[in-house]
């Protein structure tokens, strides 16, 4: 697998989006998209592949959990650069680019796991009232957009030891890990920040995203105290390292962006996410 498959998408596929980009919904756009990395899936040489061996619990727990990730984010992107005078006419090329590669991963996930899919949630991209003006202020779009790839790079790095054991799939994760990293660098950048966090620090988020960033301040890597150790300040240490997230963070996190389904007639909950 070409590790620049994601960036060398046909760029005619990026003007049709550019222009259109109800296209990302297109099954036939999608399908012309994806058929050359399906291709290249199947072709590449691991001790397993999409289609001869069955997939473990673990592993199909953390190819949902990206699948849930990757599919919020480009439903995001679609609305945004739908949403007209929204972003930038020197910026869309870049979410343009972005929403590709979310795509791109969405269908990557979709082939690996086959029947074994989670459906896909509704949206609220509110998070139910908490964020006005996402796809009508560019910067809360901007910072919202990064709060979403901050987190996945998180999200992956807290998976990769539940998918270890099988060399294509941890492949192919890590790859995914590098692109969302782009993504969030770029996007803080945008957003006027560091290309990478610094502590624990949400920027001008509102306060429940603050769980995307917490643990981040950690200095100690492989027991060693790196402030002690290099005598750098906490601040500069931490910028060095992404933390890891686990499912249960990741999913309270990802929460109210999820719309609320009703209860039952026995009282229970039907949504999947983490209760509080």
């Amino acid at each position: 697998m070409n590790e620049t498959m994601f960036d060398n998408i046909n760029e005619a596929f990026v003007q049709n989006l550019s222009e259109n980009p109800k296209a990302v919904y297109d099954k036939k756009f999608v399908k012309a998209l994806t058929e050359p990395i399906a291709g290249t899936i199947q072709a590449e040489v691991y001790p397993r592949t999409p289609l001869n061996l069955p997939l473990s619990s673990p592993i199909i727990n953390a190819l949902n959990l990206a699948l849930l990730a990757d599919t919020l984010e480009a439903e995001f992107y679609s609305i945004g650069l739908n949403a007209e005078g929204l972003i930038p006419n020197e910026l869309r090329p870049v979410f343009v680019r972005i929403l590709l590669n979310e795509v791109c991963h969405r269908e990557t996930l979709l082939t690996l796991l086959g029947p074994n899919a989670a459906a896909k949630p509704t949206f609220d991209f509110t998070a139910r009232g908490q964020v006005q003006g996402a796809f009508a202020i560019f910067d809360t779009f901007v910072n919202l957009a990064r709060a979403f790839e901050d987190l996945g790079v998180r999200a992956i790095k807290g998976q990769a030891g539940a998918v270890q054991s099988d060399d294509f799939v941890l492949t192919t994760a890590l790859r995914f890990h590098s692109v969302e990293a782009r993504h969030a660098s770029e996007l803080r950048r945008i957003a006027g920040l560091k290309a990478y966090i610094t502590l624990n620090n949400r920027g001008n988020l509102p306060s429940f995203a603050q769980g995307i960033y917490d643990g981040d301040e950690n200095v100690v890597q492989a027991g060693l105290n790196l402030v002690a150790l290099t005598g750098y300040p906490a601040s500069t240490v931490s910028e060095a390292f992404d933390e890891p997230l686990t499912e249960f963070q990741v999913r309270q996190n990802i929460a109210p962006f999820l719309q609320r389904r009703r209860r039952n007639n026995s009282g229970g909950n039907n949504n999947n996410e983490p209760q509080n």
